[in-house]
């Protein structure tokens, strides 16, 4: 029964938003350019790199070369392995969905098995670093000292997830097959296919989801603060453009920014669960960490506003 109220919800929606396409032709293809011209601009150059690099950071095992002091604070601290450790550092550098991505890559190699994925997935949603200091700083606030802020928050509310979800126990560090053997050019060549089988779905699932935001904002005429708050919950760009336009006390505004970018929005979710179906990984534990961060990374933005006095 319950199956079938769901699956008429979905039918109902999907003929909604069918006939809007229909009607609202204009807003369908300005979302859609705007959509491309974001994924092309922003998306790519701040993603697709580092996609490539972490895949073969991941096949000449990165974490050999990490020096041993700082795998046993990390252990010490968060309770993990070594190929959770290295999860975690490639998420810190490349940004959502690589966190995702580099999960179901050590799953699928055997590397961690699905309670160590959940895990990972709780305290690894790191925003790209140079999305925060450039795209939102810069071109979003005109301000570019407060991304660091908003960096620090962002890094600083994962770290306390890592705390308060750490294994008591530690996790037992598996055998790593090393690529050494393997042609770089093939690795290389390979990570290049990935990389693009990646971004390309980020593109679609960005589109969509602009395209959907468009619509419910022109269908229930919404405005001002809500339609903020509709973007913000669609997809985290758009979320955090539309909030830099809005008359609020910087303080505030920087708190909201924080928190959208410890939520994700819809599309970063779909896009974290685009890279872990078909697995046993369970996208419950990634939606629980983002509930957690939006809170703790909008205290810590509030926090250091106060210290920083803005």
């Amino acid at each position: 029964m319950k199956e079938k109220i769901f699956n008429t919800c979905i039918i109902l929606i999907s003929l909604f938003v069918l006939g809007e396409l229909l009607i609202n032709k204009n807003i369908v293809y300005s979302s859609i350019l705007y959509a491309l011209n974001l994924w092309v601009n922003t998306l790519i150059p701040a993603l697709f790199p580092f996609f490539i690099i972490s895949d073969i950071l991941i096949n000449y095992n990165i974490i050999n070369y990490i020096p041993n002091y700082i795998k046993k604070i990390c252990k010490k601290v968060f309770g993990i392995n070594d190929t959770m450790l290295t999860i975690l550092l490639l998420s810190m550098i490349s940004g959502f969905p690589s966190n995702a991505r580099n999960t179901r890559i050590m799953y699928d190699n055997g590397k961690i098995d699905v309670e160590e994925a959940n895990h990972i997935l709780i305290y690894t949603h790191f925003a790209n670093p140079v999305f925060i200091l450039t795209t939102v700083s810069i071109f979003f606030f005109h301000n570019e000292s407060i991304g660091w802020l908003l960096l620090i928050s962002h890094y600083l509310s994962n770290f306390i997830l890592g705390l308060l979800f750490r294994n008591k126990y530690g996790y037992i560090d598996k055998t790593v097959i090393n690529n050494y053997g393997h042609n770089f050019g093939e690795i290389f060549v390979l990570a290049i296919k990935k990389a693009i089988d990646t971004i390309l779905n980020i593109c679609g699932i960005v589109t969509v989801f602009l395209m959907i935001s468009s619509l419910i904002i022109n269908t229930f005429n919404i405005d001002g603060y809500n339609q903020m708050i509709v973007k913000s919950i669609f997809e985290i760009t758009i979320g955090l453009e539309e909030l830099s336009k809005l008359s609020l006390r910087s303080r505030y505004t920087y708190v909201l920014a924080s928190m959208i970018l410890g939520f994700g929005g819809i599309s970063v979710h779909i896009q974290v669960l685009s890279q872990i179906i078909g697995t046993k990984i369970k996208y419950i534990y990634f939606f629980i960490g983002r509930m957690y961060q939006m809170i703790l990374s909008g205290i810590l933005t509030y926090v250091g506003c106060i210290i920083l006095r803005i």
